[in-house]
């Protein structure tokens, strides 16, 4: 299928020779020392050397580095809802975004531990500028979703995307990971763009695109940290939006975030999956016969279940406690969380600078707020 080449991830009978090729790399040498710090540089290397498909080096390889980010970076990673998936089953999992590297990697790590199929992902091409960083996610299975193009270049490129989608899915038996908008959440405010969904739709054979959606095992999971490690660096984002100018990246921006993410402090992390979309699209295609107001509906019931298994934390409560000067909440955090989460809102935000304050707080209290929001509508 050359046809999928431009964005595909590394077939297994290309997968020893891209090792070969960054086997001597000083950050491949980076990542290998953090993640095996008592091994000898030759054994890894050999080890490597030896490595020829990509489900090897995940699970020889990456998920050593994850269980060591867990314990260098976090009190640890739970989760639920698993016991709803099916062995040897490929699924659609369109996340809510928080963190670059670590939403899809947590994801694929606890898949790999419960015995499922583990996804390909998507990664927007502005990422993996770097050679190194192009080879390491296609060894890790990402394929790629093309930024920066023009309208009739994104329509393009949307249409092969959603049939590669279509193709791991639906004949390779292969689940696929896919966050719920382009860009990672910078307020707080989980929400789909069905936008995404209208691309996912694009490869669709069937007379009504419900029945699509059906066919292609949506499953909706909400990821949470109790604490964002890179909550700080989207704050310039959201001052230059609170402020209508346009924001411009700084030149390794990317890079840094991802580093910030993988090594900042999250404390506890908790990853729920949801159940198949099954009879919510069935409602939905019996209430419904215009196409954009069934990709809305559908967008909504994502974000029904993003939002309703969202796991709020300590640092939730407070954040919507202290934004709303009340202890509505002071129940279900101790002084301590609280004095801990005020350290870092003072070491991390210039407190004369009150849309950075607001937009810090936000992004902690906004979950609470959309649970709200939910449990009153329903």
């Amino acid at each position: 299928m050359q046809k999928f080449d431009a964005i595909r991830p590394f077939y297994d009978s290309e997968v020893n020779e891209a090792l070969q090729n960054v086997i001597h790399h000083p950050m491949m040498k980076a990542l290998m020392n953090f993640s095996f710090p008592e091994v000898e540089d030759e054994v890894w290397k050999e080890q490597l050397k030896k490595t020829h498909s990509i489900r090897d080096f995940q699970c020889n390889f990456i998920y050593q580095s994850v269980q060591k980010i867990l314990e260098k970076s976090s009190e640890g990673l739970t989760t639920s809802g698993f016991e709803h998936l099916e062995k040897n089953t490929s699924y659609l999992f369109i996340s809510n975004h928080r963190d670059i590297l670590l939403d899809t990697t947590l994801l694929n790590a606890a898949l790999f531990e419960h015995g499922f199929v583990m996804t390909a992902s998507a990664i927007g091409d502005n990422l993996v500028k770097k050679t190194f960083l192009s080879i390491l996610a296609k060894l890790n299975r990402n394929f790629l979703v093309l930024r920066g193009l023009t309208p009739r270049e994104m329509l393009q490129s949307s249409k092969l995307l959603s049939e590669y989608i279509r193709q791991l899915l639906l004949h390779e038996n292969r689940s696929v990971w896919i966050a719920q908008r382009e860009g990672r959440t910078k307020d707080g405010n989980d929400a789909t763009n069905p936008g995404v969904l209208k691309m996912l739709g694009m490869a669709s054979d069937e007379t009504n695109l419900m029945n699509y959606f059906k066919k292609i095992k949506i499953v909706p999971v909400s990821i949470s940290y109790e604490y964002d490690p890179t909550d700080v660096l989207k704050m310039p984002q959201l001052m230059a939006e609170a402020n209508n100018e346009i924001y411009i990246k700084e030149k390794n921006e990317d890079f840094m975030t991802i580093l910030s993410g993988v090594m900042g402090q999250k404390k506890r992390i908790h990853i729920h999956v949801g159940k198949v979309l099954d009879s919510e699209i069935d409602t939905i295609a019996a209430e419904n016969d215009n196409g954009n107001k069934q990709i809305q509906a559908l967008a909504q019931v994502i974000d029904d279940a993003i939002l309703t298994n969202y796991k709020l934390w300590p640092t939730n409560y407070i954040a919507y406690d202290i934004v709303n000067k009340t202890n509505a909440y002071s129940h279900l955090y101790t002084e301590n969380e609280k004095s801990l989460f005020e350290r870092r809102l003072e070491m991390r935000i210039d407190h004369d600078n009150p849309i950075a304050l607001e937009g810090f707080l936000a992004m902690y209290a906004n979950p609470v707020v959309n649970k709200l929001k939910y449990t009153h509508a329903n």
